[in-house]
């Protein structure tokens, strides 16, 4: 496992007694098909001791993988990479290595309100009946509250005092496919083509969003055609009340957000895509989560071509 800085964890945890916590951590969906690939939702339901939440770290287990997390507004990203114990068929790809932990930093997340931590994964080659465990870390400062006591066979979880998140696995079909719609909605014509000057804009899409989650994201793949650079400097909706360009990188085997305040450069000759991973558009405040089907009207500013409104597809939470 590799990570660009090392946390002394020990001395954090000897202030887990700190995080006085009445209510555990859990998952909005409790249970997971066999063979298919989920939204796994934590509930973090308050800070510790009364203390704002700053950072949240999930240990993946042994047949939850090829996961992707949910960026977080105001938060830092980490995807902490390892070697699986087995091997997995990725679309008939033999996937041995992926994400082992996911990490949001530096963040700010009052005692006072309640916030959800979304990853997508698959759930494979796990029996029915298993319950996955997901160890998790929540951080306060220097308080932290460990989620990670998990019960023995046959024993009673409910008993623990800061049991971990479970995931019940239970039976899928005959058929052993993946049904997360990945590749339904990877098919759908995904907006439409904008012309502005030397500049095409097209294959506009977000992906949908869980009720109450408060961040959306979007995605396009801007062609210039022209003989002088330009720049995407800000992007607007009147469905939400900010939205930023964002960008995703990984180093050294760790993935992080950044927001682009500066924008995104189109270099002439040069075709530059939004996709999931990668740059991205990031809607805060959305008024209502973007639900599959619906469009989304967006004013992207750039520097020499000017304005240019778009519709972006609303596809799956797990397509693209």
């Amino acid at each position: 496992m590799k990570t660009i800085k090392t946390f002394a964890l020990a001395a954090l945890l000897s202030a887990t007694a700190l995080a006085g916590a009445k209510a555990h951590m859990t998952f909005l969906n409790k249970e997971a098909t066999q063979e298919t690939t989920i939204l796994a939702t934590l509930q973090l339901p308050h800070g510790c001791d009364g203390k704002a939440t700053t950072e949240v770290r999930v240990k993946l287990p042994e047949g939850f993988v090829f996961a992707k997390p949910q960026p977080k507004a105001g938060w830092e990203l980490e995807v902490i990479k390892g070697d699986y114990q087995k091997t997995y068929d990725n679309h008939g790809d033999k996937v041995k290595a992926g994400a082992i932990e996911i990490r949001w930093k530096n963040g700010n997340l009052s005692d006072d309100f309640y916030d959800t931590f979304v990853i997508q994964g698959k759930v494979s080659g796990v029996a029915a009946g298993t319950s996955l465990a997901f160890p998790v870390i929540q951080m306060c400062g220097d308080a932290v509250a460990a989620w990670d006591q998990v019960a023995k066979d046959g024993s009673d979880p409910h008993g623990m005092k800061n049991p971990a998140p479970l995931l019940k696995v239970v039976a899928g079909d005959s058929h052993g496919h993946d049904h997360d719609m990945a590749g339904m909605a990877a098919a759908v014509p995904a907006g439409e083509t904008v012309e502005a000057g030397d500049l095409e804009i097209s294959g506009g899409f977000a992906k949908a969003m869980l009720p109450g989650q408060p961040v959306g994201g979007g995605f396009f793949t801007v062609k210039n055609s022209g003989q002088a650079d330009d720049r995407l400097v800000s992007v607007t909706s009147p469905i939400s009340g900010e939205v930023q360009i964002h960008a995703m990188e990984t180093k050294d085997n760790v993935m992080r957000m950044r927001q682009l305040k500066d924008g995104i450069a189109i270099a002439a000759g040069e075709t530059v895509k939004l996709e999931p991973g990668s740059l991205h558009l990031m809607f805060q405040k959305v008024k209502t989560p973007f639900k599959q089907g619906d469009n989304v009207p967006v004013t992207l500013t750039f520097e020499k071509a000017g304005k240019v409104d778009l519709v972006l597809q609303v596809l799956s939470a797990q397509g693209k």
